[in-house]
């Protein structure tokens, strides 16, 4: 049977799909970064406390060190006079001890002097003449901050596959590290084909249209964590088209992703190419939009055909483009939406065995949420993803929703 209407007539379905294409990903090898540069790469190393923090006992407040018993019964009426005994250095240890009845002046982050364990603030105190008026009592402890009160050495701070936040730069710091190990992230080389095609640029003439595909995927794959390598705009022809896959290849990328000609038409050349040059994996998957979506492997890199819509192509990377990249970028598999729970205003048709991403509008009413599906007139209306803030999915084993059922809507 011709390789393209293979799988036409054998569609496969959105959960076997997603795990075959699981099973042939390879996460990508790791690489070293200074943490400055870090922010959003992945981790490849679990990363526990290598001292604790605080790593001594320290003041948490500005004000004076003292033995916390020496305070008690103090008050505004009936104040308890100390002797000023020196200034703690801020940045060293303190070689001073604290007796009854002294008191030591400590700033935030500076070591608790010897035989004290607790701080008055600066707010109930005055000094003057060698001496400290205290009006506050304190109980032992109060305003210090206790080694490894924060964190105790050996402690897990960052796991493997966390995209790295500000604060866990932060966290990463205050440790001293300098340089951490993630994972690379993937390149994607994307080809787009079709006679009709032009570039942003050139003139628009009749029969034209933009590619806008590369465009989107460009911007898809940067906000996933990956890197856009070459790029293509092709005509519908066997030989060119095979030429910028095998030159893709051989470039730096990770993986490919081509829009267009994987349908089973004449001029459908794709699933063809990937046949002569790897393997097709999957060809024809049960979703709308997107039923031509497919994949497979060339030289151990996967190679997505995408269909030429532009909510096609949408919907394709959301099932499937998301997923290969999180796995080849160390990450776990996971929704990257915000869920809401939402009431449908409307009936929803679908088929068994059927997996329908339908792009929604949502609406707040009295508290509740409520979901109206767009009836956007075809896979390639682009304009419907502006106009929509998310989608649901009308799972396989459903022959649809009705109006006031609950659903979950994924907010972009």
């Amino acid at each position: 049977m011709d390789v393209r209407k293979k799988g036409f007539y054998e569609r496969t379905s959105v959960s076997d799909a997603l795990k075959i294409l699981v099973e042939a990903v390879k996460p990508m090898e790791t690489e070293e970064v200074r943490i400055i540069n870090s922010l959003n790469r992945i981790l490849a190393v679990e990363i526990t406390a290598p001292f604790d923090t605080p790593p001594f006992d320290r003041s948490s407040v500005d004000g004076y060190a003292v033995r916390a018993e020496n305070t008690f019964g103090a008050s505004q009426t009936n104040p308890t006079y100390f002797k000023m005994a020196g200034s703690a250095p801020v940045g060293e240890v303190s070689g001073i001890k604290v007796n009854d009845f002294e008191a030591v002046k400590i700033m935030t982050g500076t070591p608790i002097p010897k035989c004290s364990d607790a701080v008055v603030m600066f707010e109930y105190t005055l000094e003057s003449e060698g001496k400290v008026e205290i009006v506050n009592p304190v109980s032992p402890g109060k305003n210090v901050s206790f080694r490894g009160e924060d964190v105790k050495c050996g402690n897990l701070l960052l796991e493997i596959g966390a995209a790295i936040k500000p604060q866990d730069i932060g966290v990463m710091a205050s440790f001293g590290m300098e340089k951490i190990r993630v994972y690379k992230k993937p390149s994607a080389a994307i080809i787009c084909t079709g006679n009709e095609l032009i570039n942003p640029g050139e003139k628009l003439i009749e029969g034209k249209i933009f590619n806008s595909n590369l465009y989107l995927l460009s911007a898809l794959v940067s906000k996933y964590n990956g890197i856009t390598g070459k790029t293509y705009t092709v005509k519908d022809d066997y030989n060119l088209i095979k030429e910028k896959i095998s030159e893709s290849l051989n470039s730096n990328c990770d993986l490919i992703l081509v829009t267009g000609g994987t349908s089973a038409g004449e001029q459908d050349f794709i699933p063809q190419i990937i046949d002569e040059l790897g393997k097709v994996l999957v060809h024809g998957i049960s979703m709308r939009p997107g039923m031509p979506t497919g994949f497979g492997v060339i030289n151990d890199k996967i190679i997505f055909m995408l269909p030429g819509n532009p909510a096609a192509v949408f919907t394709a990377f959301e099932f499937f483009v998301i997923p290969c990249l999180q796995k080849m970028g160390g990450m776990k598999i996971h929704n990257t939406h915000r869920v809401i729970s939402c009431t449908l205003r409307r009936k929803i048709p679908s088929a068994m065995g059927r997996c329908d991403f339908v792009r929604v509008k949502v609406e707040e009413t009295n508290g509740e949420y409520l979901a109206e599906p767009v009836r956007s007139g075809g896979s390639g209306l682009i304009s419907s993803l502006v106009k929509t803030p998310g989608f649901l999915i009308v799972p396989d084993n459903l022959e649809g929703l009705d109006a006031g059922d609950n659903v979950n809507v994924n907010l972009y």
